[in-house]
Order: C-alpha cells, then structure tokens, then sequence
C-alpha cells in the first residue's frame, strides 16, 4: 500500500468521546497543534478531552472545534512523523471542513472559529426538543425516502433523508414530530431498526436553511484555496478545483444529505484501495467496511494502529 492507493477520511459528531486519542495527548506536534488550537478558540481543548464528560463534549458547540482541532492535530503529527500524503480525502459532515484543512484549503485558525459559529448557527435554528435525528437500518434508500415523504406534513413538520452512511443504513432528520412518525413507517415497511440518535439538532436537511442563510456571510469571510489534495464533498461526491465551488457545496451541505456511500465509491474510483480514518474513534471504518469490503480501513484513533502504518513505511 502507498500514497497512490490511499485515501484520508475524517469523521464527523459521534466520534467523540471523554480521554479520545490518549495515545497522543503526549506527543510534541500534535500538543503543539491543540495549543494552536485553543488559543484561537480561547478554550481548554485538552482539558475537554482528558476531564470532560461525554456530556460536555457532546455539546455541538464544543464537539465541532474539537473533533476537528484533534483531526488535524493528528494530521499535523502524521507529516511530522513522517507519513505520507494521501491522494485524495474526504471527511463525513463537520469531517469535511477536517479534510479541507488538512488539505490546504481552509486555513486551521480560521476554519476552526468557522465550525464553532456553524455549531451555533445550527443549534439556534431548530429550537431545543423540535428537532431530531433517527437511524434506519435494513431499509433500502427508496423506502427510506418515502417514508420520510410519508410522514411529512410541510416543510417545518417533515422528515428528510440526511446521511446516507452505508448500503441499509441511512439516517433521517426533520421535526421531532415528523422523525417519529417516520420511524413507525419505516418499521412497518420491514426495517430492522429504526431508532432516534441522541441528538437534537437535526441536521442535513431543509430545517437548517436559516442556519445556511447566515453561515454564508461567514464562510464568505474566510478565504478558500486550491486544495493540495483532492477532496471528494458529501454534497455531490465529487472533487472540486474551484474555490468558489468548494465555499459553495459546504454551505449547500448544511441542508443538504451527506452521500458518504458515493463518497467512499469515488474514492475506490480514483484508485483508492486503502482508507484511513484520521481522528478520534472508528464509526467511518466500520461504515466503509459495510460500503465496499475490497477496500482495507484503517483507524488511527484504534490503540497502535497509527505507529503500525506510520511502521510499514507505505
């Protein structure tokens, strides 16, 4: 395996977790890089990570920075240890800004004031307790989809297919009322599963456009560059050389599903063979096992398994 073959994935909220990446807490440049960090956000990062409850890192307006300082932070230790440049990233909802940072696109500082003011904006948008999220699993998409449009009263009380994670497992956000309806009709349609995420924003879907409306006045203060690495976005699977394009497909993504199934099949399209999931956790490493089992996922938030490939010498 080689850089040629290999793809860098980032992971979005559901990652964290109280003490994640303990392994690398201690080391020089990644510490270095939390630092950074937290002097931008004026935030104890590390503190967050090592004393924080699940409770505290689950607030999206903490999770956001903070998965992606730590993505990146990893990132940053990766090169200087040695690693090599994948061919192409990709980074799940919030992974995405991850990726695009990584890849020189966004610069660190400025993306991570721009996640944190995103997590708020999407807080504020849906009242506490209207919104939700649901997974389904066992479920094709169009059945899912229908469902959705099923259980819809209007645009404010419907519900959205908003993550489409792996082949029968799709998540679906809308109002609180509209989640639960779908969640009956997907049941009595044969899903396996069908249960609320705990979560109360619901995101991916049309219930964020007033979050959209003032995220654009932000992201159009930050400036885009070419990325140095090609980056597959959720919104349409697809890479971009474009500034503009890249600023408009992350503000199209807040109301928008994330494809990750077409994400991971572009990825194996442009010669990917290997995936490794960079940040906290192992959720995008299962999931691409269930997408496409030809393709090796690695996880560097698994114990060991960043010093095994950084090892290898691929």
């Amino acid at each position: 395996m080689n850089s040629v073959s290999t793809a860098f994935v980032f992971p979005g909220q559901g990652s964290q977790s109280p003490g994640m990446l303990a392994e690398f807490i201690d080391e020089p440049f990644f510490q270095k890089s939390m630092h950074f960090a937290e002097e931008v956000l004026g935030q104890n990062l590390i503190r967050l990570i090592t004393e924080g409850s699940q409770e505290e890192l689950d607030k999206t307006e903490n999770t956001q920075p903070l998965l992606l300082a730590a993505s990146v932070s990893l990132w940053h230790h990766w090169l200087k240890a040695g690693g090599f440049r994948p061919a192409v990233m990709a980074g799940h909802s919030l992974g995405e800004y991850s990726a695009l940072t990584a890849a020189g696109a966004l610069d660190f500082g400025e993306a991570l004031l721009l996640v944190r003011r995103r997590a708020q904006l999407m807080q504020q948008a849906v009242p506490k307790g209207q919104g939700a999220m649901a997974a389904v699993l066992g479920l094709d998409e169009q059945a899912v989809a229908e469902s959705c449009s099923e259980a819809s009263h209007s645009t404010q009380d419907g519900a959205f297919s908003a993550n489409f994670n792996a082949l029968g497992q799709v998540v679906i956000a809308g109002s609180a009322l509209a989640v639960e309806r779908a969640i009956e009709i997907c049941r009595s349609r044969g899903a396996k599963k069908a249960m609320k995420l705990p979560v109360s924003v619901p995101s991916h879907c049309p219930l964020m456009a007033p979050a959209a409306k003032i995220f654009a006045e932000h992201l159009n203060a930050v400036k885009v560059t070419l990325p140095t690495i090609p980056v597959v976005h959720n919104v349409n699977a697809q890479t971009s050389t474009r500034p503009e394009e890249i600023r408009q497909r992350l503000l199209t993504q807040l109301t928008h599903p994330v494809l990750w199934t077409k994400c991971v099949a572009k990825m194996s399209e442009l010669g990917a063979s290997q995936l490794v999931e960079c940040g906290p956790g192992t959720i995008l490493s299962a999931l691409n096992r269930r997408i496409d089992r030809s393709l090796s996922s690695v996880a560097f938030g698994r114990e060991g398994q960043f010093k095994t490939l950084l090892a290898s010498g691929v």
